[in-house]
């Protein structure tokens, strides 16, 4: 992991940009901040790079305007809609009877190269299941246990090859060359769930503004992920064609009289039955519409999702198994009774409606429902949060060790000048630890076995 980073969340509705640094108590200082309405991106796919590639630039540079840090590395988020998951496993001996990061980085390249990967697609995320250690029980952590061998199941996300061309292309503009890429529903789980959760598993929901990813996530590692392409946007469409009214018309309905609930009224007015709504096509025509007309318009939506994931959880057989139930974050989740909602369709199951970690800064607001999958890149850069696994680019990354530290904490570097005689010794401190985080290379002999293998794995490096 590297000293500075840039992080980049391309929405469908908003790209935010937020370069950071680490500090020498693992935290992060926040020094610029960026954010743009996104141009060219539906659904989570690029489709007009030139539009995509405008809004990206304008939103780093404005995230640039309040540092002059040279960024050494990028992490972006990408969408489950062009994603493809499988699990893999893998076995090495361990010569020496101590299992180190060697060891490790081993197993877990092992493990991908017995993956069946589809050609057309590039590895994002190689996370480990869990590990074992001759014939033990399932352990999280391997480090510095005794053994002659060890073993890992893996689950790997993949993403369609020419999607992942396509934002690099864009990233060009703004001088981006070499990315990290981090799965969107990865990092909303890492933003919204607590070490109890993780341990005994949740389901987290994102719903967004087009889309709508959901992750299930059990100790450090993702045990599945899926993606529906709704989201808070199509209940806009729904509004406006059936109201027969402006999409911008509907958006404010939407906003303003958006619920749930039974017998609801925006603002605590009492007796309000009707809404008034202009006509598409002739604005100054004002009719009125029952207010529990609306609310069935954006009812019926919301049910349709939740069951739509609902379903693809209960045939993956994950569903039963979320001891600390499903947490729901995103836009959407603002709607007024979305937890009531959610608790009929998902029958038993705890619901809780939550927004990332309180992350304070003096730029933006962190701690809201759509700034889930920007803190979870901010925390995935960070390292805390993360398992061994294998990045974007098929080298181990390490978990940063996080002893003085009881809750993550972003903080700005408000004044830059009165750290600048300093600056020097904290950046030579910062590279040793960040070199630590990421195994270089093996060092790959033939002669020892498994050749193949290894000469498989020299053409990733």
């Amino acid at each position: 992991m590297n000293n500075t980073f840039l992080a980049i969340d391309i929405g469908s509705s908003n790209i935010t940009a937020v370069i950071a640094k680490h500090d020498l108590e693992n935290n992060i200082n926040i020094l610029g901040t960026g954010i743009q309405k996104s141009g060219g991106i539906n659904k989570g796919l690029i489709i007009n790079i030139e539009e995509a590639s405008k809004s990206i630039k304008d939103a780093v540079s404005i995230a640039k305007r309040t540092t002059t840090e040279l960024i050494d590395t990028t992490v972006v988020s990408i969408s489950g809609s062009y994603s493809k998951s499988i699990r893999s496993s893998g076995s090495v001996n361990v010569p020496n009877g101590l299992i180190t990061e060697t060891e490790i980085n081993q197993v877990m390249q092992m493990a991908l190269y017995n993956a069946t990967i589809v050609p057309e697609y590039e590895v994002v995320h190689v996370v480990p299941i869990f590990f074992k250690v001759d014939d033990s029980v399932e352990v999280d952590n391997p480090l510095n246990m005794n053994g002659s061998r060890l073993e890992v199941s893996v689950y790997i996300v993949t993403a369609k090859r020419t999607a992942l061309t396509n934002i690099k292309s864009a990233l060009k503009t703004s001088g981006i060359e070499v990315v990290k890429f981090v799965l969107d529903s990865y990092a909303s789980a890492l933003a919204v769930l607590d070490d109890q959760q993780k341990k005994f598993g949740a389901v987290v929901i994102n719903l967004g503004s087009t889309t709508t990813e959901f992750v299930y996530f059990k100790g450090n590692s993702i045990i599945f992920n899926g993606f529906i392409p709704v989201g808070s946007n199509h209940i806009t469409n729904d509004l406006s064609v059936m109201l027969h009214t402006p999409p911008t018309a509907a958006e404010k309905i939407k906003l303003e009289y958006g619920s749930l609930l039974r017998n609801y009224s925006p603002n605590n007015e009492l007796g309000v039955t009707k809404v008034k709504i202009p006509r598409i096509g002739d604005e100054e025509s004002i009719s009125e519409v029952a207010l529990d007309y609306i609310q069935t318009i954006i009812h019926a939506r919301v049910e349709e999702v939740l069951v739509l994931v609902k379903n693809k959880l209960k045939k993956s057989g994950h569903l039963d198994n979320t001891g600390s139930g499903i947490v729901i974050t995103g836009g959407m989740s603002y709607l007024d009774g979305i937890k009531k909602l959610a608790e009929k369709i998902y029958e038993g199951i705890p619901i809780s409606v939550s927004n990332p970690k309180n992350i304070k800064n003096g730029f933006m607001s962190f701690d809201e429902a759509n700034m889930a999958t920007i803190v979870g890149l901010l925390l995935y850069s960070l390292g805390t949060n993360r398992s061994y696994q294998l990045d974007s680019s098929k080298k181990l990354i390490k978990p940063v060790k996080n002893d003085r530290i009881v809750e993550q904490k972003i903080s700005v570097v408000s004044n830059m000048t009165e750290k600048q005689s300093s600056s020097d010794h904290i950046k030579e401190h910062i590279q040793i630890k960040d070199n630590s985080t990421v195994l270089t290379p093996l060092i790959r002999d033939k002669k020892k076995g498994v050749s193949k293998f290894w000469s498989k794995v020299s053409e990733w490096f």
